[in-house]
């Protein structure tokens, strides 16, 4: 009996001798499986860059799907997404330019039918013989309207209405009746200068603020899309350069507008000084006209 306990107690020892020199195989056999397990876990993380510090996530995403829901910039675009301020400048500026280009055509179809006119009312005036005929001519539905025409009917008819107040136009009254008949004309020529040139100062104001009320609307939203880059912790190009971008667009269209009116109104000055040049001649042609007239004691 105390052999046979003695054996039961050498087995048990041995038996735990074994499982303790067995057990550092089985760790080391164990160990590459975590390992196995972290560097699989590693390659995923490894392919989606991590955002740089300080910078929004969804700002780095909307720039790489190209800012702004991924629109094409386009200047319709560019409109509808640009700040209220920035978009009623852009509206007033279209609006101008809109004005400015049908107040050009107006005033071309004008002139060119003011010309044409004239130079008809000149071919008729200059076959009259007496001042009775160059007020029929003057006064004629034909040349209704005409500044050439108004100032001929203007002096004609001063010298009529000396003689039904009795008054000499001839003689020694001579000089007194033209001078009635020159200021007679002279208040007709400040009217037509009045009228000619209207529409001048429109252009002129379009011509000279345009460029600076666009520029205001490109100031705005730059300072608009600077505070946005503060905002969103980020100077990426894709980002900032929509916002920029409508900004400038209110400076494009405020040069689209004041382009056009400042060379038209350049041009119509140049013009309408022509036509000042072309009504004075004539002045001169009328008056010597009537006083040849009263000389003779028509």
């Amino acid at each position: 009996m105390l052999i046979s306990k003695k054996t039961n107690l050498l087995l048990a020892m041995a038996g735990a001798a074994v499982l303790m020199a067995g057990s550092p195989v089985l760790a080391q056999d164990a160990a590459p499986v975590p390992a196995a397990a972290e560097a699989t876990q590693a390659a995923p993380a490894e392919a989606a860059p991590a955002p740089a510090a300080g910078e929004d996530p969804t700002s780095l995403n909307e720039a790489v799907s190209g800012g702004h829901g991924g629109q094409s910039l386009t200047p319709i675009t560019m409109f509808l997404i640009a700040h209220p301020v920035v978009k009623v400048v852009m509206i007033g500026l279209v609006l101008a330019s809109v004005f400015s280009w049908t107040l050009l055509l107006i005033k071309i179809l004008e002139l060119g039918a003011l010309n044409r006119k004239t130079d008809r009312f000149l071919e008729a005036f200059r076959g009259t013989r007496t001042i009775a005929d160059m007020r029929r001519v003057a006064t004629s539905e034909e040349f209704d309207g005409n500044p050439l025409a108004d100032m001929a009917a203007a002096a004609t008819e001063e010298i009529e209405l000396s003689r039904q107040a009795g008054l000499s136009v001839t003689g020694e009254h001579r000089d007194a009746s033209i001078g009635r008949a020159q200021t007679a004309v002279s208040a007709v020529q400040s009217s037509v200068a009045l009228r000619l040139s209207g529409g001048q100062q429109f252009l002129a104001s379009v011509g000279s603020g345009g460029p600076f009320i666009g520029l205001f609307g490109t100031v705005y939203g730059i300072m608009n899309s600077f505070i946005g880059i503060a905002e969103s912790n980020t100077t990426n190009l894709a980002v900032v350069a929509p916002g920029i971008a409508e900004a400038l667009l209110a400076t494009g269209i405020g040069l689209f507008a004041a382009i056009p009116a400042v060379i038209f109104y350049n041009y119509f000055n140049t013009r309408i000084a022509a036509y000042g040049v072309r009504a004075d001649g004539f002045i001169a042609e009328l008056l010597n006209g009537i006083s040849r007239q009263l000389d003779k004691g028509a």
